[in-house]
């Protein structure tokens, strides 16, 4: 196959199903390919939340210092190519197909599932560019994930809440215990989590590791950054566009590699990072739209913070589209009080998505009723079409509930070549 399409078309066919947890098939091609060691030195995000964010904030500061980075981060939103750079660029389609077809002939007949087969792309190519840190994304859970067939030298888990209940539990508990599988004994472990659920406490204490805990030994309050070690970090933060927790994690797990910049640096860095679907702003036929990839509820809270801190002059509309499988209810509530009217969209194409019934449903569960809710449930294109229709020169729009749903609106704005930066 010469192109890049092909190959991912034929990678959705591999495999029977879409998510097969398990380390034993994708170790044995790992080993094969020789890519257990992609780095260096490598750090392993695992989380509900604000995994990306944390990769991200570690690439940069990275870069900052000069370092070779590789990092690999899903899902994407436009292109596959998002996720994975190297040295700050995104791979091209060549040395996508290049890393494909080393892992095509290296499985010989071991059946990959899709996500499995692209991390050890990711590997292969981190290897081949021979990059000195590997920053890796866990897909799903922590233990059982493709991610995890490589020992890291710092680990982080960002936060633990509740989703994909079907792949992990319900309980805070038992996927905390699924996050903290990325834990290697003796090394480094940061934690973002406010509240961390005594599984991963337990983890670390068993396997004798370094741990650094937000509100214990690392802190970011009021724009001050705060790391209890030898010797002791102070910093002064600029205002943060990315989760303030993922952003302190990232800074601690550099800080204790070693590895951060000077004090100028890193806030020069952060001043301006951003990333592409998380409380991303942007214009569009002259009115202000606000794009979340958030999909349950913990990243609602978070997004409906983020709206206090950041009001608008007007109001704020909220067009949202779900999973079928998320909490709808749930990811509803947190945003109520924010938001003025309500646009509820559907994903036709996706057969993930929430229906019509269930959407509707997962509104009346949050309370969101009567006049509130400006327009029947109809497709993304023309509910956005509908609500920036509405929009006055002071209102803003919402749109959150999904990566698919926010891919489709950043699509939207670029066909149409009207979508600008944001203030």
């Amino acid at each position: 196959m010469r192109d890049l399409q092909s190959w991912l078309s034929r990678l959705e066919q591999l495999h029977p199903t879409e998510i097969e947890l398990g380390l034993k098939r994708v170790a044995l091609v790992a080993s094969a390919l020789d890519v257990q060691t992609p780095a260096r030195r490598v750090i392993t995000v695992a989380g509900t939340n604000g995994k990306g964010s944390c990769v991200r904030t570690m690439e940069a500061l990275l870069r900052a210092g000069d370092h070779s980075v590789g990092a690999y981060s899903s899902p994407h939103l436009l292109r596959f190519n998002e996720r994975i750079r190297i040295d700050g660029q995104e791979v091209d389609d060549a040395q996508l197909i290049a890393a494909f077809e080393a892992v095509e002939r290296a499985r010989g007949e071991t059946s990959l599932t899709y996500f499995e087969f692209t991390t050890l792309a990711a590997l292969w190519l981190f290897k081949q560019a021979e990059v000195e840190f590997a920053l890796l994304e866990v897909g799903l859970g922590g233990r059982l994930d493709a991610v995890n067939i490589v020992d890291p030298d710092i680990a982080i888990i960002t936060t633990v809440a509740v989703d994909h209940e079907a792949w992990l539990g319900s309980d805070r508990e038992v996927i905390g215990r699924e996050k903290a599988g990325i834990l290697r004994a003796g090394k480094t472990f940061v934690c973002a989590d406010p509240l961390p659920p005594a599984s991963v406490i337990d983890v670390s204490g068993k396997l004798g590791c370094d741990g650094y805990f937000i509100g214990r030994q690392f802190s970011l309050v009021g724009g001050e950054y705060r790391l209890e070690a030898e010797p002791e970090l102070v910093l002064g933060l600029p205002e943060l566009h990315l989760p303030p927790a993922s952003v302190a994690a990232a800074i601690t797990a550099l800080a204790l590699s070693g590895e951060l910049p000077g004090a100028e640096e890193v806030c020069a860095v952060l001043e301006n990072l951003q990333m592409p679907g998380r409380c991303q702003e942007l214009e569009w036929k002259g009115r202000r739209l606000v794009l979340d990839v958030g999909h349950n509820p913990a990243a609602a809270e978070y997004l409906a913070e983020w709206l206090r801190r950041h009001p608008g002059a007007g109001r704020t509309l909220a067009l949202f589209a779900v999973m079928a499988d998320k909490d709808l209810g749930g990811l509803i509530a947190p945003l109520k009080s924010c938001v003025d009217q309500w646009y509820p969209a559907l994903l036709p194409d996706n057969p993930r998505a929430a229906s019509a019934e269930q959407t509707e449903a997962g509104l009346a569960a949050a309370g969101v009723t009567g006049d509130a809710i400006s327009a029947p449930c109809m497709p993304v294109a023309a509910q956005l079409e509908r609500a920036v229709g509405k929009l006055d020169r002071d209102d803003r729009l919402l749109v959150f509930g999904s990566f698919f749903t926010v891919a489709e609106v950043l699509q939207l704005t670029r066909d149409q070549q009207d979508g600008q930066p944001g203030p």
